[in-house]
């Protein structure tokens, strides 16, 4: 049975920050993601989770506790743990441009991939520690923020004792992120002494690789992957969102087309036998050894990518105010 883990990346703003919106501000629009009136941030996304009978990860930044103070972080981790959901760590290092003490001698970069081997341990264990200090239960997963990771991380995440990572999407590798992965791994492998877990996707065109993000894949996309996935045995599908996906882009107003792809999700999800919610708790190690020769991607398909354009262009101009499609 193939284990469907749809990930949150969870997260403050930085840029609302530097515009000087206040922290509460910040959390009630990135975290619980509030305009005109709804919530469609985690909270709401734990509601259709389980609504489903899913479960969701919430790979959640503390970096902005250098900055704000950790307090913030206990209610956020306290009701995703409250609710039977997982918190895992996510870290984005741009935050410490603006803390006063920085815990690696006022060393700075956009990416956890930009540090020595030795500041990333430094990093990570202090992101790691906030966390569990605010209440999570001991962290075993880590996805970098923008996913920009490098072989370092990985062997700093083993030096602290977490077991795996999903920094890998192949659609930034190369890019942000220069771990060295197969573009073409589908399953879990051994890396530096951690196990990853790659954002799963398709190939919407030869050669070409869509991740399985919310905002990016289509419903039919998503539902396809998923079914290939589950045909093919493959041990986990991981899925991509985050906690202010439901919004437009400025965060102004509910984006009706995110929402729609994630009911869509669970709902598909819910329905499908061989294929059942779950978190890095609930896997085993074992699966980085099992055989992954001959695991593919749903193939391209024109009808579904032409569908998808549509709807992206639509969705820019009714949610986005603008005529070039995201």
């Amino acid at each position: 049975m193939t284990a469907l883990l749809i990930t949150v990346d969870t997260e403050l703003s930085s840029s609302l920050y530097q515009r000087g919106v206040s922290l509460e501000e910040n959390v009630r629009r990135s975290i619980w993601a509030e305009a005109q009136g709804q919530a469609v941030g985690i909270g709401w996304q734990m509601d259709r989770l389980d609504h489903h009978g899913l479960k969701g990860v919430f790979f959640l930044d503390p970096m902005p506790a250098l900055v704000h103070g950790a307090e913030y972080l206990t209610p956020i981790v306290g009701e995703i743990v409250r609710r039977g959901h997982e918190v895992q760590l996510h870290i984005h290092t741009e935050w410490l441009a603006w803390t006063r003490q920085s815990p690696v001698g006022g060393r700075q970069g956009r990416n956890i991939g930009d540090f020595a081997l030795t500041d990333q341990i430094i990093l990570l264990d202090l992101a790691r520690r906030l966390l569990e200090q605010a209440g999570a239960p001991v962290i075993t997963a880590f996805r970098a923020g923008n996913f920009g990771a490098n072989d370092d991380t990985l062997r700093a995440l083993a030096a602290i004792g977490i077991l795996w990572d999903s920094s890998v999407n192949p659609a930034y590798l190369g890019r942000d992120c220069r771990i060295s992965a197969d573009r073409q791994q589908i399953g879990a492998a051994r890396l530096e002494g951690v196990i990853e877990l790659p954002v799963s996707g398709i190939a919407d065109r030869p050669g070409g690789f869509r991740p399985a993000q919310v905002c990016a894949m289509s419903a039919a996309e998503m539902r396809a992957a998923m079914h290939h996935a589950a045909y093919e045995g493959q041990d986990a599908f991981v899925v991509v969102t985050h906690s202010f996906e439901m919004l437009s882009r400025d965060r102004q107003r509910p984006n009706g087309l995110v929402k729609a792809r994630f009911e869509a999700l669970c709902r598909a999800a819910a329905g499908m036998a061989n294929l059942h919610g779950a978190g890095f708790y609930d896997l085993s190690p074992a699966i980085a050894d099992a055989p992954v020769h001959g695991l593919t991607r749903v193939p391209p398909s024109r009808l579904r990518t032409g569908l998808r354009l549509v709807q992206q262009a639509w969705a820019t101009w009714r949610y986005e105010h603008r005529l070039i499609p995201a």
